[in-house]
């Protein structure tokens, strides 16, 4: 019984991170009040106290020869230059606490939450509102292009220099209302909000902010504010995509017939937005010099400049056609351009810099613009499919009443403001000068993929009328347009297995890159400090593992909504952290190899983040109504976690002993059938739906589809219980059932209805089939059309 009350102290020093000596002291106290020891224990005891307690021993007996066989046997885990620079951009936040065994609310929910200025609702209140109103999605499709007036306003209203600075002539705008803009932009038109998000993501305008010289912000940032400069910027080439570290574009320093240097360009870029319209053109190159000019080196690195677009040699006459999608799309091609080294962005402290700008700049498609437009696009879904799906009858009954239809409208819900939380939650902290690189792959990954699923699962619910294009669909273009996003700012299948929890582990992990600096320096003191830091983390982790797994994360203790979930959470971040430390234990640095395991540890990490987004969205902006979907994603997330935790130790060597007891005791399954219909039927109400979808573009035409369907969802319900007169009226037999002109009129006679409700019934109704239609053409007329 005494050891037994023994181990339960050790493993509560373990759970609290009590220091090592507390141990030592713990142990040494109980023995002499409960156990008989002999002098060989307190010999072996005073022995270890002595080496694990003085620091200077333990690096002498231990450390010294650790590192010495870690160097000998080749387990130092090698970093290349391009990851260094990857590591090095960006700072820890939320994500690294999962890595600690650790989940603070209180510091979540005390994140800055950035409210927008009046400039910047305004801004989106009139002239995102106006440029909505100026085209529509099919007409842009038809013309394969915006028209010169919507090209004009979006120059003379500075939507090319959201992100530029007012002293700069930009909008200066937070990140926050960036992507609000975005996500207002692409409920009208896709090519709209893409056409806009480029120049203010990766491009020249932030590269040149961010690294340019004074010269360089002065000359091109006002122009570029102004619309006056269209920018592109050439990275990615037939064999360098993903891995943009293996372009081959490259420049040569020479000198000219005025003895000045000036650099030769060769160059083959592809899938450039804004390539064939842009006036100066971005450039990513591995800078060379033969000559030795500036140096000993000949190779200078990746290297980027800006340009004008009619320099002698260019070619960028030539479009792409993304899966139909009209956004200005285009190879670049430069054949011995001449530059000045004045075109390099940061002049000659920007040489060799180009991947450290790249990995830095990229966090904006990555965190705020991707994102922006798969929200958009789902906040539309939503609202179309929620609103259809009451309108469009089967059976007799609107399609929302189907289980089947139920579980992909929840769905969609539920992704919609799990999306919504956690570009929230981001913003909120790159706002607040947090630049979160692991958080912004795993919004890039998530953010696309969930809106892959939201407009995969709305096309089903619509049916034949989401597979008939014309000018009354509403979601056909943003289907086609879905792997682009899934593409673009790195490939998601790269992202998921290389990229959220391989660079995560070493960049936010608290001791794994310490010991590697410490090991590459031969630093046995700086080693032995984080080495035994690392074991007392692994040792803390499995003793809340343990004892999370036995009271089912009960015993942690949270405050505020939902605190199973927080206390779940806290399950998951301990076996998180023990888990990634047993597989750096047992696979070492064939870890980062191993991708389909990197993979699964990311859907952990990054289903974590999403759950704490959605629980701090409650938290600020609490609505008794959204507790279903709260419910809905965090079951969902913690079944994803729970699956690759399953799929984790399946497939790591030694583990597979474990699969049973982890299956017994899962994290959670998914949500119950029921929560299903909850949802579905708070999304009846229209006020409620309405602010699920904020941000949409909604036109005040009487004639514009999505206006209409909202309309006819008003007319609808306020004619609910004249249609369910209707139809008792014809289930017992009162009135044949014929055409709704005949059976309105025997309602009228005999005085079921009065004359002004079916007047409106009429008119409700007559709306409601003109919304379910589908879009038809002349033969002619549809051999002509795009």
């Amino acid at each position: 019984m005494e050891a037994l009350v023994l181990l339960l102290i050790v493993l509560g020093f373990g759970f609290f991170s009590f220091p090592l000596y507390s141990y030592f002291i713990a142990v040494g106290l109980y023995s002499v009040i409960f156990f008989e020891v002999g002098t060989l224990f307190w010999v072996i005891f005073a022995l270890l106290a002595f080496v694990f307690l003085s620091p200077s021993l333990r690096i002498k007996l231990i450390s010294s020869k650790l590192v010495n066989f870690i160097n000998k046997n080749g387990l130092l885990p090698k970093i290349s230059q391009t990851e260094q620079a990857a590591l090095q951009a960006g700072t820890n936040w939320v994500e690294a606490n999962f890595f600690k065994a650790e989940v603070n609310f209180k510091a979540i929910n005390a994140q800055k939450v950035t409210t927008l200025t009046q400039e910047e609702q305004n801004f989106l209140d009139n002239e995102v509102n106006e440029l909505c109103n100026m085209t529509t999605d099919w007409e842009i499709f038809q013309n394969r292009d915006l028209s010169p007036q919507v090209w004009q306003f979006i120059k003379e209203k500075k939507f090319f220099g959201m992100i530029i600075p007012k002293e700069y002539e930009g909008l200066g705008f937070s990140a926050t209302a960036h992507s609000k803009v975005i996500e207002k932009l692409v409920s009208r038109s896709q090519v709209l909000a893409i056409t806009i998000m480029v120049p203010n993501s990766l491009g020249p305008a932030e590269l040149i902010l961010k690294h340019g010289t004074l010269n360089q912000k002065e000359k091109y940032l006002k122009d570029l504010a102004n619309g006056k400069l269209v920018p592109c910027f050439g990275l990615t080439e037939p064999n360098a995509g993903s891995d943009a570290t293996s372009i081959t574009s490259n420049g040569v320093i020479f000198k000219d017939e005025n003895d000045e240097l000036k650099i030769r360009l060769n160059f083959e870029k592809r899938y450039i937005t804004l390539g064939n319209v842009a006036t100066l053109i971005g450039l990513a190159f591995v800078l060379k010099d033969p000559e030795h000019l500036l140096g000993d080196k000949e190779d200078l690195g990746i290297t980027f400049a800006v340009f004008d677009s009619k320099l002698e040699g260019i070619n960028n006459s030539k479009r792409h056609d993304p899966l139909g999608i009209p956004f200005v799309n285009s190879p670049l091609y430069g054949k011995n351009v001449i530059i000045d080294m004045e075109n390099i962005i940061g002049e000659t402290s920007g040489i060799g810099k180009g991947w450290q700008m790249l990995v830095e700049s990229l966090s904006i498609g990555r965190g705020i613009s991707l994102p922006s437009v798969s929200l958009g696009g789902s906040k539309l879904a939503l609202n179309v499919v929620a609103s259809y799906s009451q309108l469009r009858e089967q059976f007799g009954l609107s399609i929302n009443h189907f289980e089947g239809v139920e579980e992909k409208i929840a769905k969609i819900a539920a992704f919609t403001y799990m999306l919504n939380a956690s570009r929230n939650y981001t913003l909120d902290a790159i706002d607040d000068g947090v630049k979160p690189g692991v958080i912004n792959s795993i919004m890039k990954y998530h953010a696309t993929e969930k809106f892959r699923t939201v407009i995969n699962d709305s096309m089903d619910v619509l049916g034949g009328s989401a597979i008939i294009r014309g000018e009354n669909n509403l979601l056909a273009h943003a289907y086609f347009a879905l792997p682009i996003s899934i593409t673009v700012e790195g490939a998601n299948i790269l992202t998921r297995n290389l990229m959220q929890f391989g660079q995560g582990l070493i960049k936010s992990h608290p001791y794994i890159y310490k010991q590697i600096e410490a090991l590459n320096n031969n630093n046995v003191k700086a080693f032995d400090k984080v080495f035994f830091s690392h074991i007392g983390l692994v040792y803390s982790a499995f003793c809340k593992s343990l004892i999370y797994y036995v009271t089912r994360g009960n015993i942690s203790c949270q405050k505020g909504n939902f605190q199973r979930y927080k206390q779940k959470l806290s399950w998951v971040s301990a076996e998180f952290t023990l888990l990634t430390n047993i597989a750096l234990g047992i696979l070492g640095p064939s870890l980062k190899k191993r991708e389909n395991i990197s993979a699964r540890f990311g859907d952990i990490l990054s289903n974590c983040y999403l759950i704490t987004a959605t629980l701090r969205e409650f938290e600020i902006n609490p609505n008794e109504e959204d507790k279903d979907l709260v419910d809905y994603i965090c079951n969902y997330c913690f079944n994803e976690i729970q699956i690759a935790r399953e799929e984790i130790i399946s497939n790591i060597g030694y583990l597979d002993y474990l699969l049973p007891i982890v299956k017994i005791n899962p994290f959670s399954i998914k949500a119950k059938d029921k929560l299903n219909a909850k949802i579905v039927k708070n999304l009846s109400n229209q006020d409620y739906l309405q602010k699920l979808t904020s941000s949409l573009f909604i036109s005040k035409d009487e004639n514009d589809r999505l206006a209409k369907l909202q309309l006819a969802v008003k007319l609808n319900k306020e004619c609910e219980n004249s249609f369910k007169i209707l139809k008792d009226a014809i289930k017992n037999g009162t009135i044949k059932k014929d055409n709704p002109q005949n059976m309105t009129k025997e309602l009228l006679e005999k005085n079921l209805l009065s004359k002004e409700e079916i007047e409106k019934m009429l008119e409700a109704h007559a709306l409601k089939q003109e919304v379910i239609s589908v879009d038809s053409f002349d033969a002619k007329e549809y051999k002509a059309l795009r």
